[in-house]
């Protein structure tokens, strides 16, 4: 979409009382978003109390991350049926399902006295996650005043942006001074008494519903073929660094291949079936448009390095730089703060200037962020890995959310919730996938570098963390290089 049609809307709107944003749509955003931003963080809070949840359930390192892994799984599954739902059943009752199984999950989580009891109770999580996120995105596109979709876009991605950057900061906090179930006993009493009552009040349906019926092939397929992806992915960093380390290697190489083989095949049949079918899953139709296709490429690959930079900073202070827990989680903070605050000004330069020009030059701005980290990585403070992480949490923040509104505006209306559920998708695996990429990175650079805590392993970490930098900046800038390519195609489109 062109700038001069971005100020041809905004004018059309000016004298236009519909421009206001209605209450209820705020205590909408806030009630699905206050749910959807919980699910994300206690996500990101269990990676930094590993330590402590191995000890206490007697698991070792490879065991306890299914904790992330089994969430990730089911939260990428779920997501796709979003659309199904959004168009069967009212946006209230989506929304009461979603609390019931937070609560639900929280509570497991507070009584589990073992770990496949845990790990239950994350799948449950994860399924009320996989539904509140695209819920929230559906809410702003369709009772969004156009004129305000970008800023209220803004204001939505604060839950994809902000809750995974200070996970760890909560984590450590946590475990620092409190046991790490008290997280889900503060988590009960918001969903009940904040999330669950706003919800009930300002939701409201403003499209009826469809019968529709959920084809039971396709949706076998889409889990199979996600969760295929992604177990891939994790079982292809544990072969490596096993490989690297002089581990077993073989037996998750085996299941990596496998389950890499079994997700692009259920892939490739969802894709044929829903061409053929007269009420798809999810209706593909829209991915014909390659300018979307670019958007939806850059969509996926940039979340791997936003959320996997929580990842990358926690490590890489506490292995490299000598930081406690707490600190590490801190130096994610000011950037995650920084992004509460930008993402809907992100939202205000589109709605006022476009795509290009606001998204473009975000992400020059992480660019830069990412030369500064990998010139300085071998050198680098705590203070200047928090600054540079900084730059790169004010470019991202005023970027990101853009770039999926930006693709469903091109997309028509009735198609925007299988929209929804792509890209959320695609975000979803690109941070599952850009985790274990740098996990591996970093255990590569570690192997055979002696035991933690040595100069040997710290100058290791150090190496691992300028390889991962140099990765990050390949990542932004084919996703830079992808968003100008779909900018130019539209610009060419609008002359015709």
């Amino acid at each position: 979409m062109t700038q001069e049609a971005h100020q041809n809307t905004r004018q059309t709107h000016t004298t236009n009382n519909d421009d206001r944003i209605p209450p209820k749509l705020i205590g909408s955003i806030v009630s699905v978003g206050s749910l959807a931003f919980i699910g994300i963080l206690t996500e990101t809070v269990m990676t930094v109390l590993f330590p402590e949840l191995m000890t206490e359930f007697s698991v070792n390192t490879a065991t306890v991350q299914w904790i992330t892994t089994i969430y990730l799984l089911v939260v990428g599954v779920t997501m796709p049926i979003s659309s199904y739902l959004k168009r069967r059943f009212t946006m209230k009752s989506v929304f009461v399902a979603a609390v019931v199984l937070a609560v639900v999950g929280s509570l497991i989580m507070i009584f589990g006295t073992s770990f496949p009891v845990i790990l239950l109770a994350r799948v449950i999580q994860g399924v009320g996650s996989g539904i509140a996120t695209p819920l929230m995105i559906n809410i702003i596109l369709e009772q969004s005043p156009r004129s305000k979709v970008g800023r209220l876009m803004g204001v939505g991605s604060l839950v994809i942006t902000v809750a995974p950057a200070i996970g760890p900061t909560v984590g450590g906090a946590i475990a620092s001074v409190m046991p790490w179930r008290s997280i889900f006993m503060i988590v009960i009493p918001i969903v009940l008494l904040i999330s669950l009552p706003i919800g009930l009040t300002c939701i409201t349906q403003t499209r009826p519903t469809e019968d529709v019926s959920l084809n039971p092939l396709q949706f076998i397929a889409i889990i199979i073929g996600l969760a295929g992806l992604i177990l891939a992915l994790n079982q292809g960093g544990v072969a490596v660094s096993n490989a690297v380390s002089g581990g077993a290697w073989l037996a998750p190489t085996v299941i990596a291949v496998v389950s890499l083989a079994a997700g692009i095949a259920a892939l490739v049949f969802f894709v044929w079936s829903s061409r053929r079918s007269f009420s798809p899953l999810i209706r593909l139709g829209w991915l014909k448009d390659r300018s979307v296709v670019l958007h939806l490429l850059a969509y996926t690959l940039l979340p791997m390095v936003g959320i996997g930079f929580g990842y990358v900073i926690t490590n890489l202070a506490q292995l490299s730089l000598n930081t406690t827990a707490l600190t590490a989680g801190l130096l994610v903070l000011p950037g995650a703060l920084i992004g509460a605050f930008f993402a809907p000004a992100g939202g205000m330069l589109y709605d006022r200037y476009g795509a290009p020009r606001p998204i473009l030059g975000a992400f020059s701005c992480c660019i830069l962020a990412l030369v500064l980290l990998l010139t300085f990585s071998m050198k680098l403070t705590p203070a200047t890995l928090a600054s540079f992480y900084f730059v790169f949490g004010v470019g991202y923040a005023l970027g990101f959310s853009n770039i999926m509104t930006d693709a469903i505006a091109s997309i028509h209306k009735e198609f925007a919730p299988d929209g929804n559920a792509v890209f959320n998708t695609a975000l979803q695996f690109g941070g599952a996938a850009g985790t274990t990429l740098f996990s591996t990175i970093f255990a590569i650079a570690q192997a055979g570098s002696g035991s933690e805590g040595t100069p040997t392993f710290i100058h290791a970490t150090a190496v691992g963390g300028a390889w991962t930098f140099g990765v990050m900046l390949c990542i932004v800038v084919a996703s830079w290089c992808a968003l100008f390519a779909a900018f130019r195609m539209n610009a060419r489109r609008s002359t015709l």
